[in-house]
């Protein structure tokens, strides 16, 4: 018995070992693919604090040499209109964030029930149009001539509305709900509309937070319709705006080198490094609030149904 006792003892010191140096290596693995994740916008950052002409003649600074905040005071010489763009691309995130995830757990949901007789016609439709579409000349003049998106906001917020990735990842999640928990209530009286708002909805926090991680940065990354459908500057979304700024600011040095104009340089490597972090800032300090929820909901939503 006590060389008995003596082998598990030690099987279990052995063991415990092997753990601490599997936690060591794995917990370096990861700090350092961080890390290397977290270079290039590190990189970003520097740069757009680093005079144009260093940059030019160092390439990108690891460890800064000098500093300069020009870039910065080109990206907000008007400051109004960063701050109404911003506005503009904030309020269609919520908006269009709210809308697009409601759209998707609610067709998700629909689509997960065993007892709706049309689900596999729906499915079949909503997988169709990932494969073929009707161009982008015919939907623009959809958009154009009969929905009448021209400079008005919801321009900005319908086209993105409906994802048929996240109702995909929708109903794969409410699939994986138990089926007892809607039939029970469905005992109680409940509709599908009472059933889906106040168990669904509740249940499905992990997939919440992974479709609106999803929609929130389509939304705010979003320019291409901004471009197609608004001509008034003042209902600009802030990336269409950055980038408007930054091709006057290349057009401008294009002119003045072909005519012989001196101008004075504008750092645009370093203006786009600035518009980089000015755009990406805000949505990058949304996700630690949403990272538990989002790597359980991605999973789980991938395995399921």
């Amino acid at each position: 018995m006590t060389g008995t006792a003596k082998n598990v003892r030690r099987n279990k010191i052995r063991r415990s070992g092997d753990q601490i140096a599997v936690s060591i290596v794995g917990y370096t693995l990861i700090g350092l693919f961080a890390l290397i994740c977290l270079l290039p916008f590190y990189l970003i950052v520097i740069a757009s604090f680093t005079p144009e002409n260093d940059m030019i003649r160092n390439g990108y600074p690891i460890v800064p040499m000098s500093f300069s905040t020009e870039a910065y005071a080109l990206c907000l010489k008007n400051p109004l209109a960063v701050v109404r763009a911003y506005g503009v691309t904030a309020g269609v995130t919520v908006v269009g964030t709210f809308c697009a995830v409601f759209l998707a757990t609610m067709t998700g949901y629909a689509l997960s029930r065993r007892d709706f007789p049309w689900r596999n016609g729906f499915a079949f439709f909503f997988f169709f149009t990932t494969l073929f579409n009707g161009g982008l000349v015919p939907w623009f003049m959809l958009c154009i001539r009969y929905l009448n998106f021209k400079n008005h906001i919801y321009a900005l917020i319908l086209p993105l509305m409906f994802s048929v990735w996240n109702m995909i990842i929708a109903k794969s999640f409410i699939a994986g709900i138990p089926e007892a928990i809607v039939e029970s209530a469905k005992l109680e009286g409940a509709n599908d509309f009472i059933i889906y708002t106040r168990l669904i909805i509740p249940l499905s926090k992990p997939l919440l937070a992974t479709l609106a991680l999803f929609s929130a940065l389509s939304y705010w990354n979003d320019w291409y319709n901004c471009m197609l459908f608004i001509t008034d500057d003042r209902m600009f979304n802030l990336q269409y705006y950055l980038q408007s700024m930054l091709g006057s600011a290349e057009a401008m040095r294009r002119v003045a080198e072909k005519s012989g104009m001196d101008l004075p340089s504008v750092p645009l490597e370093g203006m786009k490094m600035a518009m980089t972090v000015i755009a990406t800032g805000p949505i990058i300090l949304l996700y630690p609030f949403l990272q538990r929820y989002f790597v359980k909901g991605l999973t789980i939503g991938a395995v399921k149904g």
